[in-house]
């Protein structure tokens, strides 16, 4: 390329991509959550949603901006993963009992979510999520059906911070 067209070619950072910068909002909202998750359940249930509830937005943000990256791939997922990763870290100081078992989930959600991705980019797929009906039945469903996907991430999420709100709160008495 000529010295001259490359002045013409517009470079954008992709760092300062809306979906990023959501991103990137979500990593500092569950920072601090993390930080207060031991012994200030209110507070961390607020960032901890506010970060989850973000996740919604920076997909959208990248469709709808025509801003979807590899970088913000991964940087949705790692954050996704991280974030799942400490409450468990937490739910398994609150709950030794069951430290084995969340460790279990754990190395699960770490080592499936790894080895997909590798396979993906084994395959020459440009997206974990670019999945065929052909391939695996139940990956194209998660990954192409907005609804299951939510659905399934939700009541994952739910779950562990049921657990955590459990130990702080008194549950349901049964009476009306």
């Amino acid at each position: 390329m000529e010295k001259d067209q490359r002045k013409n070619v517009k470079e954008e950072n992709i760092f300062l991509f809306v979906p990023n910068l959501i991103g990137y909002t979500r990593i500092i909202l569950a920072l601090i959550s993390f930080y207060t998750m031991p012994d200030r359940p209110i507070i961390t249930l607020v960032l901890y949603f506010l970060s989850a509830f973000l996740d919604v937005f920076d997909g959208y943000a990248a469709r709808r901006f025509n801003q979807s990256t590899r970088f913000g791939a991964l940087l949705d997922q790692l954050t996704d993963r991280c974030g799942t990763m400490c409450l468990l870290f937490v739910l398994g100081t609150l709950y030794p009992a069951y430290l084995f078992w969340l460790q279990l989930s754990a190395v699960i959600d770490i080592a499936s979510h790894w080895m997909h991705s590798q396979v993906s980019l084994m395959c020459g797929r440009t997206s974990h999520k670019m999945i065929s009906l052909e391939d695996n039945p139940i990956l194209y469903l998660y990954y192409n059906s907005r609804p299951v996907l939510f659905i399934m991430c939700f009541f994952n999420e739910l779950f562990y911070v049921s657990l955590y709100m459990l130990y702080f709160f008194e549950g349901p008495t049964g009476k009306i």
